[in-house]
């Protein structure tokens, strides 16, 4: 029996769903080792166990700060675990004990939010990549979310094939409770998620403008928080005068549910993404999917997607056009993503993930 601690401090952001979903998963495959779950203090309550080995502890350190390679470090040698999963790369670099890290994506690497501080986001780049560099040098072993992710590891470290084991996250089949979300169109096109610059929303707006003159009562619909990236965009389209395109703000799971299985399409512009779940999100909904071609997402989406080049406006609005005016395409795609999500499983992603530590643990 070996105690494991799993660093689940980002359970409540954008990534947190892979961690519950582990978290659920293995308490349900794993009756023999002991588990540490280790989150902030605003998230102690986020997650409760039902698997008696497990346990939920506070580590309130920031990430990429002084204190995570400090008091997280000291935290840890405490603790003494006989292995760590790091579920993001950022960690106490010195820390020498067994320890697995799951890399979602390198976008950090790679990307620049013009809502953010220029001079505080650049410096925290210079960060992360030494950070990345030093991780997969370190780990015992990697996790990535996709091959496109793995080789994005053997371009920006030193991570070798035996080095990186590439686990698959999935999507839950839709349930749940559905109430209608209020809205002025009958046809509407949806985008769920992040808004920063690579999620590449401008260019949606800019193709959804475009399809006006065909589809002059056509929706666009943003769901996602409105934070500074949201408002940035919020502002692009009011000063160009766009029309019919609403931002949600935070949606209940039920809204989300029926906005999901009520729109005309699901499209996903995104320039960069590690794995691409809001895609496969839409396809249990039965939302067809018309998605960016860029990085992971072909990967991930298969024959289930109809793609376009999403630095080109014109190629987003021919390929939504193709979909909108084809109600056989339609009903293709979305019989195609019902196949699709079948490929994965979060319940095969935490019994892969035991392997990996055990793995570890003999080694």
């Amino acid at each position: 029996m070996a105690h494991i601690a799993i660093d689940a401090r980002i359970i409540n952001s954008t990534s947190g769903r892979y961690v519950e979903r582990l978290l659920t998963y293995l308490q349900d495959t794993d009756h023999t080792n002991t588990y540490s779950i280790l989150v902030w203090e605003k998230d102690k309550d986020f997650w409760k166990p039902t698997n008696p080995n497990f346990s939920v502890l506070v580590a309130d350190f920031d990430n990429y700060s002084l204190a995570e390679q400090t008091k997280f470090l000291s935290f840890l040698k405490k603790l003494k675990p006989d292995l760590v999963h790091f579920c993001m790369p950022q960690q106490p670099i010195f820390y020498k004990g067994k320890k697995v890290t799951t890399f979602h994506d390198l976008t950090l690497l790679k990307t620049y939010n013009s809502d953010k501080n220029w001079l505080v986001f650049h410096i925290k780049q210079l960060v992360g990549r030494f950070v990345f560099k030093s991780v997969a040098h370190e780990n015992n072993h990697l996790i990535a979310i996709s091959e496109f992710t793995k080789k994005e590891l053997f371009q920006y470290t030193d991570a070798t094939e035996e080095d990186v084991t590439v686990i698959y996250e999935s999507t839950d089949v839709a349930s749940g409770a559905s109430k209608p979300y209020k809205l002025p169109y009958k046809k509407y096109i949806l985008y769920v998620g992040q808004q920063s610059d690579y999620k590449n929303v401008k260019r949606l707006g800019d193709a959804h403008q475009k399809l006006l003159k065909t589809y002059p009562d056509l929706g666009l619909v943003l769901v996602g928080k409105k934070n500074a990236s949201a408002l940035a965009n919020e502002e692009y389209f009011t000063k160009r005068g766009y029309k019919n395109i609403v931002f949600t703000d935070f949606v209940e799971d039920t809204e989300l549910n029926w906005l999901y299985s009520h729109a005309t399409a699901y499209v996903f512009p995104s320039l960069m993404e590690g794995f691409g779940l809001p895609g496969l999100e839409a396809m249990a909904h039965g939302a067809p999917v018309i998605s960016s071609n860029a990085t992971c997402l072909p990967e991930i989406y298969g024959t289930a997607a109809h793609y376009f080049d999403p630095k080109n406006v014109d190629d987003i609005t021919r390929a939504i056009t193709e979909v909108l005016g084809n109600e056989k395409l339609q009903q293709k795609l979305a019989a195609s993503g019902y196949e699709q999500i079948k490929k994965y499983s979060w319940k095969k992603m935490a019994e892969q993930t035991l392997n990996v530590y055990e793995d570890v643990l003999k080694g």
